[in-house]
């Protein structure tokens, strides 16, 4: 597999790589076939993107894929954030191998994603203006957090992006816990019941 010069750059030296804490928007997108996650936060100041940061768990066009899609966001407002396409990411890559460009769908997807968390947070924050929204459900919100890093699960909710740990449902109590381990943070169960 040949990879261009500028592929193998951002893949040996990503740029933009981490997780912004007080992030104002977050995408995370994954494929199941090839095992690519990508996780993109976003720091968003007069509609323009501030700050981004991405960790991606995956190949090495996976990763370089979200490196440029890093830096071509950076400092774009949100409207010119969205129009960053598949097409673009590998063309600004010099180009990917057939069998890679579904990774530059996942870095476009999930920059987009983190981009409509925001734009859906705002709407939020608006309409507790105007109106009393009810709190959310706990178990909801549990349910869709890392048990051990309490960073947000997204979509896939057996592998943790914030703190890169594969998780798996209880079989006592249904909740994540660390794929393998015999302990579970939730219930502290050390054994299936029979």
């Amino acid at each position: 597999m040949i990879y261009s010069e500028k592929v193998m750059e951002h893949f040996q030296n990503p740029r933009n790589v981490g997780v912004i804490k007080d992030a104002d928007g977050v995408g995370q997108v994954g494929n199941p076939v090839c095992g690519d996650v990508m996780s993109f936060s976003i720091k968003v100041k007069d509609n323009r993107i501030k700050d981004v940061k991405f960790q991606t768990f995956g190949c090495g066009a996976a990763i370089a894929v979200s490196s440029i899609v890093s830096e071509m966001a950076m400092g774009k407002t949100l409207e010119e954030a969205m129009k960053i396409t598949n097409e673009s990411v590998a063309e600004e890559l010099g180009g990917l191998p057939k069998n890679k460009l579904h990774c530059s769908n996942l870095g476009a997807d999930a920059l987009h994603a983190a981009i409509k968390d925001y734009q859906e947070k705002q709407k939020g924050a608006h309409k507790e203006k105007d109106e009393e929204v009810p709190a959310e459900k706990p178990a909801e919100s549990e349910a869709c957090r890392c048990p051990y890093c309490e960073g947000p699960l997204g979509e896939l909710k057996d592998f943790c992006s914030a703190c890169n740990l594969e998780l798996e449902d209880c079989p006592e109590c249904g909740k994540a816990k660390k794929k393998g381990a015999k302990d579970c943070p939730h219930c502290g169960a050390t054994k299936p019941r029979i």
